[in-house]
């Protein structure tokens, strides 16, 4: 028997000939790098590769969150320059239930505040269908517990006939609510026809961005008063505000506006930066799992997530019909002054009145989305996997929105049932930052208990 021998050029070429040979097959018998057998080492990589495409070339840097501190860093509107005694002071009347100063009964004075529908236990959403200030009770352990207080008529409430959108990483919102009308610039500009007099889409004519613009805005909308009057019994506020815009005329700085900047400059601090997705950004590689990144690559690649999700917060200042329904058209219960025919459900077009717009609504931010069970405009899904399902099997639930209405980018994305567990995994968890409290005070100045002060919610929360 003759034994033949290779060389060592001639074994190494053979050896890389079959090799290649066998990836061929693996990848002829329908093997998917993406699934199953490939390291986390690999997962890293084209994760970054996806990012990299997603993002035009720019790469992680593109969706990293700044540090809450760096207000360099944090998009702000020129006219409203972030500074720290603006955010302590926005903190603060963020969550003060003194000012809710102008309510329907008298039994509502001083129980509610900007955080009875933004708190930080549902990610600074409302953990019901619909947010309820003024003529609202209760608070359960994580909000779910509010509801109606039946004193007050149906139409005495301050409610919204659509779902309360979250204030976290709003400051990549230059226009804020679901149709975008707050904010005199952004896509807002060549819409001032649709600044009403009267109505709080004037305050659009004070020049400011979509944070400054409704948080001056709401407060008339939900009947809290700030005035220097009002605040004197409380010399802490006065201190604030004259700490907070020192170059304003003493006689000025405690107002409705000046209360609006701050509060704008405290929520644009308002930033999921701690969540796993962000800290593997920045370089922690072993705190995402191997099933949220294989759900991170599909959202950066097949699933098209990213299309209208890009940004550090997730979002985009796009409008989109994905047929979803209204607030008034739930299985939860009863719902207030959501009537049909509210212009809301008719999303950028009940603000704009063009016939494009009508059904469209803003793309949400998506951090911290499962500490609130209700997803959507009209809050008609349970579950952040419903919504990926909606997404991927792309039929619509509203009949009232028309097909030729329906965004081109709904449309099905074949995903496999294990594909929809992974982009749920990862938006749910590698998604969530564990750590908002740190944006919450330890108390007000006013003593009262927040984010509610009625009864029943200072039982829930230990407040009395």
């Amino acid at each position: 028997m003759k034994c033949h021998f290779l060389t060592s050029a001639k074994f190494n070429t053979h050896f890389l000939t079959i090799f290649a040979a066998v990836l061929l097959l693996l990848f002829a018998a329908g093997c998917n790098p993406d699934e199953g057998w490939m390291t986390d080492d690999y997962l890293d990589y084209r994760l970054n590769e996806v990012l990299q495409n997603a993002s035009g070339g720019v790469g992680k840097n593109h969706f990293i969150l700044p540090e809450s501190n760096n207000y360099a860093a944090i998009p702000q509107d020129p006219n409203n320059p972030i500074t720290a005694p603006k955010v302590e002071l926005g903190k603060l009347l963020f969550h003060e239930t003194y000012i809710g100063l102008n309510p329907k009964k008298p039994e509502g004075l001083g129980t509610y505040s900007c955080a009875s529908c933004h708190h930080v236990k549902a990610g600074f959403q409302a953990c019901v269908p619909q947010g309820i200030g003024d003529g609202g009770i209760g608070f359960g352990i994580n909000g779910e517990g509010r509801t109606n207080n039946n004193h007050y008529a149906d139409s005495e409430l301050d409610v919204q006939p659509i779902r309360t959108p979250s204030a976290l990483n709003i400051a990549y919102q230059p226009n804020i609510l679901w149709n975008g009308q707050f904010g005199a610039t952004g896509v807002n500009m060549g819409t001032q026809y649709a600044w009403t007099p009267g109505t709080p889409k004037e305050k659009n004519l004070l020049g400011f961005e979509g944070a400054e613009t409704q948080a001056i805005a709401g407060q008339d909308v939900h009947r809290l008063v700030v005035s220097e009057s009002d605040l004197a019994a409380i010399q802490e506020y006065i201190q604030l505000f004259n700490a907070a815009f020192p170059d304003v005329p003493p006689t000025q700085r405690v107002s409705k506006v000046n209360a609006g900047l701050a509060i704008a400059a405290y929520e644009r601090t308002l930033l999921a930066n701690q969540a796993p997705f962000q800290q593997w950004l920045r370089g922690n590689l072993n705190v995402l799992t191997e099933h949220q990144k294989r759900g991170a690559i599909l959202f950066f690649s097949k699933a098209n997530c990213y299309k209208c999700h890009n940004s550090p917060a997730l979002n985009d200042m796009n409008f989109y019909a994905l047929g979803m329904n209204d607030l008034n058209q739930g299985s939860y219960g009863n719902v207030f002054n959501a009537t049909p025919n509210k212009p809301e459900h008719k999303g950028r077009g009940g603000f704009t009145n063009r016939a494009e717009d009508m059904y469209k609504f803003k793309t949400p931010q998506l951090y911290n989305l499962k500490n609130s069970p209700f997803y959507g405009h009209g809050a008609s899904f349970n579950t952040v996997r419903q919504v990926v399902e909606y997404k991927n099997n792309a039929v619509p639930q509203n009949h009232l929105v028309p097909a030729n209405m329906l965004s081109p980018e709904f449309k099905k994305l074949y995903l496999s049932e294990q594909e929809i567990d992974q982009i749920t995994d990862f938006i749910e968890n590698a998604l969530n930052d564990p750590n908002l409290a740190r944006y919450v005070p330890q108390s007000l100045p006013s003593g009262n208990c927040f984010p509610n002060n009625d009864q029943p919610s200072k039982h829930d929360l230990g407040c009395e």
